[in-house]
């Protein structure tokens, strides 16, 4: 935290006067885009054209990206708005890198540069980096892991009709003289078995489909297209993230996001609902050298309550409902326009840059 302090003290006694000398005075919105786009530097991640090849160059895409994350902080619905904003405003496109309106790329353009990106997991890339430098030196208290529904704009993949051999297998204990059918062990069996983080992650299914769930009022909701995994670290700072079909399970994505927030952060507990009380889950939580806290799932048994001290902790695992309601209240969680997973993951971190780098911010001030 003393760095981004130090860091946001520069930015206030040295960037903020040279640019509003050079471009004009800066609203405090402005002023906060400014600040982020210094923190995140994604323009690091993004490669450089490189000239001297034949045909036309492309449009610098450092500008692209800084333009992306200035349409997640306004909140911006499209990107044909983004665009139109950023003609008619001298301030935001010069802080994005455009000196003049004619510069600004077409709307074509941008697409291109946004699918790009998505392939090349940009915004996912510079997140990494982000919490890797500002995060890691620090010791984290409560690790929160939750996930929120985006709703898609496609259809939702049709699943698999079961093979003859599943249709004819029979539930319960065979009969006698009748050949027992091993049972295949489940995601998370197969997790925990030691599976390599990157075979976590490409076992996941990631197509659009149907997903259900109980709210926080008992009432059952259900929504098309895709369900966004996070875990959050004190003070609403997403550590990790993965993107998934609507219709995983919680506690399918939980170790995968143990191995990745371990990589990037020193943390202490674990804190889930009752969706991930699971024995896999909290075996690798230990595994990790983390104190596992998650709420009791009965299970067609008698409901467990917390001792007082750690229900006490457990509160805190109401950060991840706050980081998830500023993603799509405030950065374009809500406003998913583009279609793929691959496009709708790089859509949800631009804003998660965006995210990351206010809530650091907001602790160093």
């Amino acid at each position: 935290m003393y760095l981004i302090s130090h860091f946001w003290q520069a930015i206030q006694r040295s960037l903020f006067p040279i640019l509003e000398e050079e471009i004009g005075p800066l609203t405090d919105k402005q002023q906060e885009l400014v600040a982020i786009l210094e923190l995140a530097h994604i323009e690091k991640c993004v490669r450089r054209n490189i000239s001297g090849y034949p045909g036309r160059p492309q449009d610098d895409r450092r500008f692209i990206a800084r333009a992306f994350i200035a349409k997640m902080v306004s909140d911006f619905s499209t990107t044909r708005v983004l665009i139109d904003q950023l003609k008619s405003s001298p301030t935001l496109r010069r802080i994005c890198g455009w000196e003049r309106r004619s510069d600004i790329p077409r709307e074509a353009t941008f697409s291109r540069a946004f699918a790009a990106f998505a392939v090349g997991d940009l915004p996912g890339k510079a997140h990494a980096a982000m919490i890797e430098q500002h995060e890691k030196p620090r010791l984290i208290g409560h690790m929160s892991t939750d996930s929120t529904a985006i709703i898609g704009r496609e259809r939702a993949k049709k699943k698999k009709k079961l093979s003859a051999a599943a249709k004819k297998a029979k539930r319960g204990r065979p009969k006698k003289g009748e050949p027992r059918i091993p049972k295949e062990p489940s995601r998370l069996e197969q997790q925990r078995a030691g599976m390599a983080l990157e075979d976590m992650l490409q076992d996941l299914p990631q197509d659009a489909d149907v997903g259900t769930k109980i709210d926080s009022k008992g009432n059952k909701i259900s929504w098309r297209g895709f369900k966004l995994q996070v875990t959050w670290a004190d003070g609403a700072i997403p550590i990790s993230c993965v993107l998934t079909s609507a219709s995983v399970h919680d506690s399918q994505v939980a170790i995968p996001l143990m191995q990745m927030s371990a990589h990037r952060v020193t943390s202490l507990y674990d804190l889930m609902d009752s969706a991930y009380d699971a024995p896999q889950i909290k075996e690798m939580s230990k595994k990790l050298n983390h104190i596992p806290i998650s709420d009791h799932n009965p299970r067609r048994g008698e409901k467990k309550e917390m001792e007082p001290a750690t229900a006490e902790r457990y509160k805190e695992r109401s950060t991840a409902e706050r980081g998830n309601s500023l993603l799509k209240n405030n950065l374009g969680g809500s406003m998913v326009r583009v279609r793929g997973a691959a496009k709708v993951y790089a859509h949800l971190m631009f804003g998660m840059v965006a995210l990351a780098a206010i809530q650091l911010l907001r602790l160093a001030t």
